[in-house]
């Protein structure tokens, strides 16, 4: 008998629901129903695929609001914050349908190279199977459709295992994409407990997994995995960087909007900041004075800005990691306060390089300033992390902007914009801890899907 799981509201501590975790018999029951469902697909045309992502989009925008709400009670989000998601997801699910239409191949001249044997070889792309899509609570409906909209329009079939934290919302997705017109046999939401997770990974019937979270767990994934297709999109302990011509204003506002947005919680949050010391006070000033004007409180008031983290355990690892750096030796120059799972904003410098805050990912609405005098102090700083996931700069020297992008060991340079830049049809992932292979829409489609030749 799978055992029970109970979710509370982050906020509250309400509990929203009791839910069953699926047990072996069910998990092979949902496997075997997706293997008839790669035949079902073969049977849907290109275009098909398309207009049935186009009305999810439909759906999706009809049911925005609800669903937005939904993902705020669930994971203490502010409503403002869930209904970005919601545009963004909308965005994502158009951008597949889209794609879906332009999956092309190609055709080689075999006569390139001696002997000459008269042959074409003609390029396609053609799907995997079955993926597996495991997604974190803090991107619940815009990160699902990142993987399940890229795997449907490439002809996959789809298990989408969804964080217990976001059942509800998840739940819903579902059904709206049934609805769409994506035949049951096709995606199917299933939640096993953990330790039942190896055994579905390395279920033959299992041809990829497409996951999203932490290093710890994409380990085990790997493990149980062999040698099935991974696309592994994983932490980061992103840098922004302000130059001394870089407009102070504007990194302020990528700042906060992509450090305390959230509360911290996401991948690409702006978790290190460094400041060439030539603007450094007048950037930590700016920074100070307009986060504490932020407001922080209940995640469905319209005003909010930031609202609780995940659950109690993460407020408590973001609170020990602020007071390691306060214990050594740094200033707290706004925050370090908590109320329930709310931790406030939190600014620090003179945050010693080897803390917790500067070296591992912190999901959490603290941020650690660090002052730099040249961009050859400043690589090692950087580079001397397990993360490579998106950095960002301000400056108005192209050739700053080109010499770090060379040097950095990162996925992805924004400049004058923070590391929490993305958009749909851009690929999206890291290097080192921060993951393996790419997303973004029409990426995520190769990344899911195998090349078939046939030479005539």
């Amino acid at each position: 008998m799978s055992l029970q799981y109970s979710i509370s509201n982050p906020y509250t501590g309400e509990l929203i629901g009791d839910y069953q975790y699926a047990d072996a018999e069910k998990i092979g029951e949902v496997v075997a129903l997706l293997k008839t469902g790669q035949a079902t697909q073969k049977k849907i045309a290109a275009h098909e695929r398309a207009d049935i992502l186009k009305k999810l989009a439909e759906l999706l925008q009809d049911n925005s609001e609800e669903l937005a709400q939904l993902i705020t009670s669930e994971t203490g989000k502010t409503i403002s914050d869930s209904r970005v998601e919601m545009t963004r997801a909308i965005n994502a699910t158009i951008a597949s349908g889209e794609e879906a239409r332009q999956i092309s191949g190609e055709a080689l001249d075999s006569d390139c190279y001696a002997p000459t044997r008269n042959k074409i070889g003609i390029v396609m792309w053609r799907p995997l199977g079955t993926i597996l899509c495991i997604t974190p609570f803090n991107f619940p409906i815009n990160i699902a459709m990142h993987k399940i909209g890229p795997a449907f329009a490439a002809g996959n079939s789809i298990m989408f295992k969804p964080g217990p934290q976001n059942t509800a919302t998840a739940t819903m997705l579902t059904e709206l994409c049934h609805e769409a017109g994506i035949p049951k046999d096709v995606l199917q939401m299933c939640i096993p407990e953990v330790p039942d997770m190896a055994p579905l990974i390395a279920h033959k019937d299992i041809a990829a997994i497409n996951f999203t979270g932490g290093t710890a767990a994409a380990d085990s994934i790997a493990m149980a995995a062999g040698y099935k297709k991974l696309l592994l999109e994983l932490g980061g302990n992103d840098p922004l960087i302000i130059m001394p011509d870089g407009d102070i204003k504007g990194a302020v506002n990528a700042a906060i909007n992509q450090r305390f947005a959230t509360a911290g919680q996401r991948c690409t949050a702006a978790k290190r900041i460094f400041v060439h010391e030539d603007v450094y006070g007048e950037f930590k000033d700016a920074l100070v004075s307009a986060s504490s004007k932020l407001i922080v409180g209940d995640p469905r008031d319209e005003d909010s800005f930031v609202g609780p983290v995940i659950n109690t355990r993460a407020a408590d690892e973001v609170k020990q990691r602020i007071e390691q750096a306060v214990e050594l030796g740094a200033n707290v120059l706004l925050g370090n306060k908590r109320e329930g799972n709310i931790i406030y904003p939190t600014i620090l410098d003179n945050v010693a390089d080897n803390c917790d805050l500067m070296v591992e990912e912190t999901f959490g609405p603290v941020m650690p300033l660090r002052s730099f005098s040249s961009l050859e102090e400043l690589i090692p700083l950087i580079n001397n992390s397990a993360y490579g996931l998106q950095g960002g700069i301000f400056t108005q020297n192209l050739a700053v902007a080109k010499f770090l992008f060379e040097e950095l060991d990162i996925g992805t340079l924004a400049v004058n914009d923070g590391p929490g830049f993305r958009t749909e049809h851009f690929p999206f992932g890291g290097v080192k801890a921060s993951g393996v292979g790419r997303e973004g829409i029409k990426y995520a489609i190769r990344e899911m899907s195998f090349t078939k030749t046939l030479v005539i």
